[in-house]
């Protein structure tokens, strides 16, 4: 058969190409698509688009408020930007801007102008989210469906909706929701720059969306920065001096849209601004480089809990290495395509490697295989900080590029290489459902079985069926897309129907894996039974709050991570070196700590409102968010001492005598917060806090609390 160009990726009934590596010729480019669904689409693409995002909402709205705050260190943001344009403006932690929260306020302003509107609630906080999920979703199907049809536009949306740990964010109110919109939103920039007619813009406006996604979430944003640049360096259409000056523009719009906020931060006197929570001298950009920066590659991140890097294979958080976003903690939430991905992006490159250089599928794959490859290795080899829902930053570079690569081999189905290739990311996808699946035993046995069993038929159908069009090839591609999503989809829809708080949620059933290593450890942590989803400390576990001056917790389990005496939701023991307690003092009270925010009783809120307008703070108490859960409760002030770890150096001992001594402080708090671990050196602070206040004021249980008057000292008090 002789080779012959194929103009576009759905074009079932041409004769094929060969494997060998064709040239395609500028002219058979796909033309211009103006919007999702252009004129000249068959009229299935706009009801399939309509679906597919509908589908998403449904996914991403039901049931939303019954995750309550969520993350309510975020959520007691958003409150305090409600009451305050100055708390709004540097995203802090209460209306009163004592400290701001560890990342920058871009996904704090979109919720909080939504509570402006609808009142502070959960679903004022939480559709917002969502609704960027939809919108990522809608702007990948545009970028992909632009060169390769809509099929494989609807494909990579769909591939995107149904992730499990996208489905866990886009309904969460974490910052990584907005980040990931506005990353696909620069990518698809790169493709119309890529495509021609005002490149320029394209790329400006490319640059300045990872820009916001710096203020959304630091640096994170700017990983995928080299391949956008590459891709259009190696497939823009203008000469080559052109295209430089071109990114250099596109520079120029990141730099100003990352810093700029920066810089106002930093021009304003740090006696009339917040705190900068997360850094260790008040400096943003001690912020940027050090806690959410290069400390999270190194693991040297001061003021973390856990801080301080490690010369072995195990970072502080969990084992490194390649294989980590396939182990128990990370591989439920992200992994079900990824071996597929990398067949498929190893399989795409190769058959473009002698194409023109403007080649739209081998660009594609820089940027949607590139950003793959790329954030996986940060995620795979860093050893500070990191979360397994991080990983949401990998799904729509998955769904794109299985998309790509699958549209690229399927116009060449005809030759056996090809479909061989298919095949075995079919059988690659089904046995690893099936090997995730095993990990939570007990829960839909039946499907890991016949996911296995119909994936492996399907991919020896493909195999050894060599004319594959028509309404067979249709239905054997559809069949193979159905199966390979099958344990994926089901993980999301275990997901969105299980409710989700605390900072560190976990997608999935109960008992997948969702942890991360603690320090010093390497295991993989399960979910508590807490009645909601949320990431455990498998390993090592962490030493009490500072102050804490009763209970012990004992070391944490491999398995679980938890200490078998101290509990994070009901307060009862201070962890000890080496386990895992909830904060000291008396229990009967959610008090909150690392994980989820303090829930007050009804004797407690009353006491915090009494004469709440004569105050700045009502409270004050270690940690952000333990701080949340009565900031929430109440709708005042509660000054969250030390920040989200409690290991800040803010307020100073005098900072805080002095409020104290000015009656801007009602009550002190006793608990919550960490002692920090290695690194986490500055917990000396919060630590002398606590003692002077135990020693100067004293204390009365309410709700199962311990709660000092900060305006009634003892006779001794100096």
């Amino acid at each position: 058969m002789s080779s012959q160009t194929i103009t576009r990726a759905g074009a079932d009934d041409a004769e094929l190409a060969p494997l060998t590596p064709p040239a395609w010729p500028a002219a058979t480019d796909p033309p211009d698509a103006a919007s999702p669904a252009r004129p000249g689409d068959p009229r299935w693409v706009r009801p399939a688009l309509v679906t597919l995002l509908a589908v998403t909402a449904g996914l991403y709205l039901w049931g939303l408020g019954a995750s309550g705050w969520a993350n309510s260190f975020y959520s007691a943001a958003v409150q305090a930007g409600t009451h305050s344009w100055k708390a709004f403006f540097f995203g802090s932690s209460d209306a009163a801007s004592s400290i701001t929260v560890d990342k920058p306020p871009a996904a704090l302003w979109v919720m909080e102008l939504s509570a402006r509107m609808f009142g502070v609630n959960a679903w004022s906080i939480l559709v917002p989210q969502a609704l960027e999920g939809v919108a990522a979703v809608g702007v990948l199907y545009a970028a992909v469906k632009r060169w390769f049809g809509a099929p494989a536009g609807l494909l990579a949306g769909a591939v995107l909706a149904v992730t499990p740990v996208a489905a866990l964010m886009f309904r969460f109110n974490n910052p990584d929701a907005l980040l990931v919109l506005l990353l696909v939103g620069a990518a698809y920039a790169v493709t119309r720059a890529i495509d021609g007619g005002r490149s320029t813009a394209w790329l400006a406006l490319s640059g300045a969306l990872v820009g916001i996604g710096f203020i959304t979430k630091m640096l994170q944003a700017f990983i995928i920065v080299p391949v956008l640049a590459l891709a259009y360096l190696i497939a823009g259409t203008p000469k080559l001096a052109k295209r430089l000056w071109q990114l250099a523009i596109a520079g120029v719009a990141l730099l100003l849209s990352s810093f700029w906020w920066v810089v106002a931060v930093m021009a304003i006197p740090a006696a009339d601004r917040p705190y900068i929570g997360g850094s260790q001298n008040n400096s943003l950009w001690n912020l940027i480089f050090g806690y959410n920066g290069f400390g999270r590659l190194t693991g040297n991140e001061t003021g973390s809990v856990g801080g301080g890097g490690t010369t072995t294979g195990t970072g502080q958080w969990g084992p490194t290495g390649f294989t980590r976003l396939f182990n128990s903690s990370f591989g439920g939430e992200i992994s079900w395509l990824l071996p597929a991905a990398l067949v498929l992006l190893a399989a795409g490159l190769l058959v473009t490697i002698r194409a023109r250089r403007t080649d739209r599928t081998r660009a594609a794959l820089i940027i949607w295989g590139g950003w793959l490859v790329l954030t996986g290795l940060v995620f795979s080899l860093s050893k500070g900080i990191i979360h397994p829902y991080y990983t949401v930053a990998l799904a729509p570079a998955i769904g794109a590029t299985v998309a790509i690569g699958g549209a690229a081999l399927w116009q060449r189905r005809a030759h056996w290489a090809a479909r061989l290739t298919l095949a075995s990311a079919v059988a690659l996808a089904s046995a690893w459902s099936y090997v995730l699946l095993r990990r939570t035993p007990a829960w839909l046995p039946w499907l890991r079985t016949t996911e296995l069993v119909a994936g492996l038929g399907l991919a020896a159908l493909i195999v050894v069926w060599s004319h594959l069009r028509g309404r067979v090839g249709v239905a054997l591609a559809a069949g193979a897309i159905v199966v390979s999503l099958a344990g994926p989809t089901a993980y999301t829809l275990a997901t969105v129907t299980t409710t989700h708080s605390g900072a560190i949620p976990s997608a999935g059933p109960a008992g997948a894996g969702g942890g991360f290593g603690g320090p010093g450890g390497g295991g993989a942590g399960g979910r508590p039974a807490l009645g909601t989803r949320t990431g455990t400390f498998p390993t090592g576990g962490f030493g009490g709050p500072p102050g804490a001056t009763t209970g012990a917790g004992a070391t944490g389990s491999a398995s679980t991570g938890t200490g078998t005496t101290g509990s994070p939701s009901t307060g009862a023991g201070a962890g000890a070196p080496g386990g895992f307690g909830g904060p000291g003092g008396a229990g009967g009270a959610n008090i909150g700590g690392l994980l989820n925010g303090s829930t007050p009783s009804a004797a407690l809120t009353s006491a915090l409102d009494a004469d709440a307008s004569t105050y700045t703070w009502v409270a004050a108490a270690i940690g952000s968010n333990e701080a949340a859960g009565y900031q929430l409760a109440t709708g005042h002030s509660v000054m969250p001492i030390g920040g989200f770890n409690g290991t800040d150096p803010s307020p100073t001992l005098a900072q805080f005598e002095k409020l104290v001594t000015e009656h801007k402080i009602h009550y002190f708090i006793s608990g919550g917060g960490f002692g920090g671990g290695p690194g986490g050196s500055s917990s000396s602070t919060s630590s002398a806090i606590t003692s002077w206040v135990e020693s100067h004021f004293t204390s009365r249980t309410v709700g199962g609390v311990t709660l000092y008057d900060l305006t009634s000292s003892v006779s001794s008090a100096s």
